[in-house]
C-alpha cells in the first residue's frame, strides 16, 4: 500500500503530522508494507527566493495580529508539537519561498534518502538555529541526509533541475482538490486532511488496507495555499 503526503517545509502542522502519522503507521500491524512517499506543496510560491521574513512577522501581517497575539498563536502550536516529543522554537525562525527545497527532496527521493533530508529539514526549521531558507543550510542538510554533496550543489545551481517534478506534484494536489496540507492519500482511494490524532492513522490505514472509505475526519489544523496556518481552538490536535 502506498501512502503518499502532500507538505510543505514551512508548514508546522505539516511538521506535527509527519510525528502523528508516523506513530499511527507504527501501530498498524502492516506497517512494513506501506510505502511512504512525501510530495511537493508550496506555501507561498509567489515569494521570491531569498525574500525572508521572521515567523511572527508574518503571521501578524497575515492575520492582521499584533506581535503579542503572533507569539501567542506560535506558543499553542509549539505546545502541540512538544506533546509528540518535536521541538520548536518561537521566536527567532525564517519563512521564505521553499522551492528549492522541494527540488533538493527530489533528488533525495532519487536518491532514496527522501524522509531522511525531510526529517532533518524539519528539525532545523522549526526546532534548530539553521534557516533552510540558505543554500549553505541546505547542502549540510543533504549530506547529513547522505546525498552527495557536489550533486545536491549541482541541484541547487541549477534552477530547472527537478523542477518539473515539484510543479507536477503541485498538479497533482490541486486535482486532487487538496487546498491545505499536510494532505495524506491512501492508495489514491482515500484522503485525510490535516494534522491528525495518531489514532486517526492507525485507523485509515486499517481501512484502506481493507479497501473500505474512509471518512475525512474534520477540524483538524491545516495550512492552506495561501499560507494560513490554522491554530486550533481546542484540544483535540493536541
Amino acid at each position: 500500500m502506498r501512502v503518499e503526503i502532500w507538505s510543505d517545509i514551512a508548514c508546522p502542522w505539516c511538521y506535527i503530522g509527519k510525528a502523528r502519522f508516523e506513530k499511527g503507521l507504527a501501530g498498524f500491524a502492516h506497517r512494513d508494507d506501506v510505502e511512504v512517499v512525501h510530495r511537493s506543496f508550496e506555501l507561498d510560491p509567489a515569494r521570491a527566493k531569498g525574500d525572508t521574513e521572521q515567523v511572527v512577522d508574518m503571521l501578524a501581517r497575515k492575520y492582521g495580529r499584533t506581535p503579542d497575539e503572533a507569539r501567542a498563536m506560535e506558543a499553542n502550536v509549539a505546545d502541540n508539537a512538544r506533546a509528540e516529543g518535536l521541538g520548536y522554537r518561537t521566536e527567532g525562525r525564517d519563512h521564505g519561498n521553499t522551492f528549492d527545497i522541494h527540488r533538493l527532496l527530489h533528488l533525495a527521493k532519487a536518491r532514496g534518502r527522501q524522509d531522511e533530508l525531510l526529517t532533518l529539514a524539519y528539525r532545523a526549521n522549526f526546532a534548530e538555529e539553521r534557516s533552510v531558507f540558505d543554500d549553505a543550510v541546505l547542502l549540510e542538510l543533504a549530506a547529513e541526509a547522505g546525498l552527495d554533496a557536489e550533486e545536491a550543489r549541482t541541484v541547487l545551481a541549477d534552477p530547472e533541475a527537478y523542477a518539473a517534478e515539484v510543479r507536477a506534484d503541485e498538479q497533482e494536489a490541486a486535482a486532487l482538490g487538496a487546498n491545505a496540507v499536510p494532505f495524506f492519500v491512501f492508495d489514491r482511494r482515500y484522503g485525510i486532511s490535516g494534522g491528525q490524532p495518531a489514532e486517526v492513522f492507525t485507523q485509515a490505514l486499517e481501512q484502506a488496507w481493507k479497501d473500505r472509505p474512509v471518512t475525512a475526519a474534520g477540524d483538524a489544523a491545516a495550512c492552506d495555499a495561501d499560507g494560513a496556518c490554522e491554530v486550533p481552538s481546542a484540544a483535540g490536535n493536541a
